[in-house]
């Protein structure tokens, strides 16, 4: 189950600059436990989904997972040996351009130390620096 949107206004759009820190979604607001960016990058759907994974996967059946951030931003790609001109590529893959201060994942239902090991999984399936954060 890769994340990706139901519907777009408009199927490509251009890469755009992502700079300075988050406002939006900078402190928690479902769970006790949070994980919070420090980087500029773009996380792409299958990072998210794989570090959404592992930390179900840490949870097994106790506790709840909010995910804060969704993919929405469409990269595309070209193929290869293609030549210069032609236009621009096709969708390959969707990704949330994330910012430093922005929550990623939040965990409410399990003592701090669990959700620290779940949160560092997670972490370590992410493209970009986090820390640990808690209300």
């Amino acid at each position: 189950m890769v994340l990706m949107p139901k519907k777009v206004k408009h199927r490509k759009w251009h890469r755009g600059v992502s700079k300075g820190i988050d406002r939006k979604a900078s402190v928690l607001s479902f769970g006790s436990y949070g994980l919070k960016s420090f980087d500029t990058k773009w996380v792409t759907a299958r990072q998210i989904e794989a570090s959404r994974r592992s930390i179900i996967r840490y949870l097994k059946k106790g506790g709840k997972l909010w995910i804060r951030i969704f993919p929405d931003k469409p990269v595309t790609k070209k193929g290869t040996e293609v030549p210069m001109g032609g236009g621009k590529g096709s969708v390959e893959y969707y990704v949330f351009p994330i910012r430093p201060g922005r929550i990623i994942f939040e965990i409410e239902g399990i003592p701090e130390d669990q959700a620290r090991i779940a949160l560092r999984k997670a972490a370590d399936k992410l493209p970009i620096k986090t820390k640990f954060i808690k209300r």
